[in-house]
């Protein structure tokens, strides 16, 4: 039964029908709750008022000074009740027990409050009344300390908030076995409001913390929800394990795959629209033993600027890496390991040959940038659309410039050689650790010396480090045996630290690190002699060219990167 606070009041005789009226009439002048307008027109006072309803109500009436407003730690209470719905609300979690959550509040009688709080958190509320400032200075003082990082803080918290406010309404049962759902229950529940409300917002807060990833996973109680930042995997705090099948149901609708096929993996695409552009998600789905995996590549072209200048090449790198792209033919390779940042480079070096007077395309597997003024071809090997079959057709299309997503097989290795040779620029990438082995691998697929050593122009081998954060960085002096009996210029490197500034991680964003060996004469002459990759290397050195190491190393100096991540990413 909803009880009135005005008609509560005016039973135990604490006010007359005339300030009663006088409230209400107010209420209507400047909307706001009726017990704080009573406080306001000095008809009661707030702790009497606290005290009173608390006898009624047989609720527990608290004040700071008495230390019953000071939530338990470690129960993870400021990710229940995000810091923002309880400074709106004016609500303090306090504890919890099992399925019993007690909450500090103003207002017993905010039946809505009291009810979103039940949908949000999944408990059942216990209500503990205290003044609206003894309230706020708790909230300040609780979550001042306990706030959760920015990782996972938008998703759950926008979530719940919504919740909470009764834009969503459907809630779902955790004992159901999702094996028995039926296929239209499925599609049902994965276009409930809820359901598209959470995915909308793990894509979204992915997209703002500048994610390249999102992974998705099933496990036996519970479930994983990661975004990959800078490299690195980052645990956000998931949903709940039961609304799995239906987020999972979500993205599969979305992306125009088999919601019944649960067996073999799927892939596909969704591009949505981000303010004033759109930004790419290519999906992948495997089933794994406890359910189906998601990882959603996110491809934002606003978030990674396809530009030579902007990648962190160093100045004579990047005149090198010039020199070769202005090449009016040749073989142009960008290598390293997944995540190196070799599509970014490929199509930032694209970028620049961007000319109306040239005729480029390109056969990618997946288009991961849209560009203006470039024919790009998706593969599809499923009815025959290869790399050679379109390599072959690009060679009746009169291009002047093609790159090729990837190298992968002798067939489309030959084909590209041949077109560099015929008069074409032709840039791809290649899987190898570096430079010198790139040479190798294409002579290993069966590439022959004799084509590969006048069509090969410039190799890059590169890897992306993690740049310490410039608000906390920290010098510090290395000790004589700290980095294996590496020299270094600088008697001071730096550090991670960390602060709220990076996430506390130390680092904000990536610089490539990158070793460009041209292909000199002398080099030319070696891959005749079918000369072993280490040999190319030394040749390659002696002509000038940084190892992956020793363009890590300068960066390091810089205070750009620390000298941990450069031991991470290259072998010295």
């Amino acid at each position: 039964m909803h009880v009135k606070l005005g008609q509560l009041l005016l039973q135990q005789g604490l006010i007359t029908e005339a300030q009663l009226n006088r409230a209400i009439a107010a209420q209507k002048k400047e909307p706001g709750r009726l017990g704080e307008i009573f406080i306001k027109l000095g008809i009661i006072k707030e702790d009497e008022l606290l005290v009173i309803l608390g006898k009624q109500l047989s609720i527990p009436y608290a004040t700071r000074s008495s230390g019953l407003l000071k939530p338990q730690s470690n129960q993870k209470l400021e990710i229940l009740i995000p810091k923002d719905f309880a400074q709106k609300n004016l609500v303090l979690p306090l504890s919890r027990n099992l399925n019993a959550l007690t909450c500090a509040l103003f207002d017993p009688l905010d039946l809505l409050l009291v009810d979103n709080l039940k949908k949000m958190t999944q408990c059942d509320i216990n209500l503990i009344l205290a003044t609206r400032s003894d309230i706020a200075r708790a909230i300040e003082e609780f979550y001042s300390v306990t706030q959760p990082s920015m990782l996972g803080e938008a998703v759950e918290n926008t979530y719940r908030l919504d919740l909470a406010e009764g834009n969503l309404t459907t809630t779902f049962s955790a004992g159901e076995e999702e094996t028995e759902l039926s296929l239209d229950k499925l599609i049902a529940r994965a276009e409930e409001a809820p359901v598209v409300k959470l995915v909308d917002l793990i894509i979204r807060q992915a997209i703002d913390e500048k994610s390249s990833d999102i992974h998705i996973e099933p496990f036996k109680d519970r479930m994983s929800l990661r975004y990959r930042i800078d490299g690195i995997l980052y645990e956000i705090p998931p949903p709940a394990k039961h609304l799995h099948l239906p987020i999972v149901s979500r993205i599969k609708i979305l992306a125009k795959l088999d919601i019944a096929e649960k067996r073999l993996p799927q892939d596909g695409a969704i591009v949505v629209k981000l303010e004033d552009h759109p930004v790419d998600l290519r999906i992948s789905v495997i089933p794994t033993i406890w359910g189906e995996k998601i990882v959603i590549r996110i491809l934002d072209p606003t978030a990674v600027p396809l530009d030579l200048s902007k990648m962190g090449y160093e100045l004579k790198d990047l005149e090198l890496i010039r020199k070769a792209i202005k090449s009016p033919y040749g073989l142009f390779f960008i290598t390293g390991p997944t995540g190196s940042g070799k599509s970014t480079a490929l199509y930032a070096s694209i970028s620049e040959c961007i000319d109306p007077r040239r005729n480029i395309v390109t056969v990618e597997d997946p288009v991961e940038f849209r560009l203006d003024n470039v024919n790009q071809v998706n593969i599809k090997p499923d009815i025959g659309l290869t790399f050679a079959s379109t390599l072959r057709s690009f060679l009746r299309q009169d291009p002047d410039i093609i790159m090729v997503g990837e190298v992968r097989d002798l067939e489309t290795a030959q084909i590209c050689v041949r077109a560099a040779l015929t008069g074409h620029f032709v840039l791809s990438t290649l899987h190898t650790n570096d430079a010198s082995s790139a040479i190798t691998r294409l002579m290993d697929i069966g590439v022959e010396s004799y084509l590969l050593m006048p069509s090969l122009i410039c190799i890059v081998a590169q890897r992306l480090a993690r740049r310490l954060c410039q608000k906390c960085k920290e010098a510090y002096e290395p000790l004589a045996g700290d980095f294996g009996g590496v020299k270094l210029k600088s008697d001071l490197v730096y550090r991670a630290k960390g602060c709220p500034e990076c996430n506390h991680t130390g680092y904000r964003g990536r610089v490539a690190i990158a070793e460009v060996m041209m292909i000199s004469d002398e080099i030319r002459k070696l891959i005749a002699e079918r000369a072993t990759y280490t040999i190319i290397k030394e040749a390659a050195r002696k002509n000038g060219m940084s190892t992956l190491f020793e363009a890590g190393l300068r960066k390091a100096e810089a205070g750009i990167t620390s000298m941990e991540e450069i031991f991470s990413l290259t072998l010295n």
